[in-house]
């Protein structure tokens, strides 16, 4: 059986892309279950699919994360990995299900887990928002004048969160249109607005979307024409979107990759190693299931004061 992918709520599963990939496990938060049940379920995963590899965004509520250590830590198992990822909902979303894609291929666990952090930097996620009162919260940069202009009744904002920070104001319909593989210039849009939007990624992606309480048709009709996203797919809102984004008004959106040979190519060119404290395989600089760094850390300079004086 494949590595189990795991997400910590429903809405966090997109449609498989084909009949080859397998759904998302659910690790249910302690509102839902109790601590023997989630310790039932998890072992039931683990006998079923041998390892575990759970994402674990910062926007989790605290006793969701607690649960998640307390069960790795009662199993005494190191076949559980849980995964930071800082990405927006559906950005998270996006990647479970590409983590899915690839669980069928011939990675071994060690490398499946290790793939999320290469994965998440060829992600780009990002909202339609009638305020950014409260963006800050996000990491993306809000000047005085934007936020004076969250008052306005008719404003709308384009926001990219990742893998760059990009704020840009549209007008009352919804208008602007951005470049792709590196175009930053203004443009006047459909409606008539003009905003300077991030360039889109330069590689071929499918966009998924979701609306909260926010009409508009900007996401579909404008940015995915403009970044030549080759499909574009309407996902219910997840239940985290309108926190971390600070308002429900928002249509949140995020392109990646759909191809599996790409994403199979992609983590394939990587150099595997050999984790030195789990003996898993890796790529890239950490271990997904024990996160040890790929090589061990320099001695303080107290270790090594002490070790140079103890020697003859």
């Amino acid at each position: 059986m494949p590595t189990a992918i795991a997400v910590t709520s429903a809405d966090l599963v997109l449609p498989a892309p084909d009949r080859h990939t397998p759904g998302a496990a659910l690790l249910h938060p302690p509102e839902q279950h109790d601590l023997e049940a989630a310790l039932a379920g998890t072992s039931a995963l683990l006998e079923r699919h041998g390892h575990v590899v759970a994402l674990v965004p910062p926007w989790l509520p605290r006793p969701t994360v607690q649960r998640l250590h307390t069960v790795r830590a009662i199993l005494e198992t190191g076949r559980i990995a849980l995964l930071d990822i800082d990405l927006p909902p559906l950005g998270t979303a996006l990647l479970a299900r590409q983590l899915r894609q690839l669980s069928v291929c011939d990675f071994s666990p060690g490398v499946i887990a290790s793939a999320a952090r290469l994965l998440s930097h060829y992600i780009f996620a990002g909202a339609l928002l009638g305020s950014v009162a409260k963006l800050d919260r996000v990491r993306v940069p809000v000047g005085l004048g934007a936020h004076a202009r969250s008052w306005s009744p008719s404003a709308q904002f384009a926001v990219l969160a990742h893998p760059t920070p990009h704020l840009a104001r549209l007008g009352s319909a919804g208008g602007g249109r951005g470049g792709r593989g590196g175009s930053h210039a203004s443009h006047a849009g459909s409606h008539g607005a003009v905003a300077d939007l991030p360039a889109g990624p330069d590689f071929a992606t499918h966009l998924t979307f979701a609306r909260g309480q926010l009409t508009s048709d900007w996401v579909a009709a404008e940015l995915a024409p403009a970044w030549q996203v080759q499909g574009v797919l309407e996902n219910p809102l997840p239940a985290a979107s309108p926190a971390w984004w600070g308002t429900p008004k928002l249509v949140e959106f995020a392109a990646g990759i759909p191809d599996l040979s790409v994403l199979y190519q992609l983590v394939a060119s990587v150099r595997r190693e050999q984790c030195r404290w789990c003996g898993l395989e890796l790529i890239g600089d950490r271990c997904g299931f024990c996160a040890a760094p790929l090589t061990a850390p320099p001695p303080s300079e107290a270790a090594a004061t002490s070790t140079g004086r103890s020697r003859p």
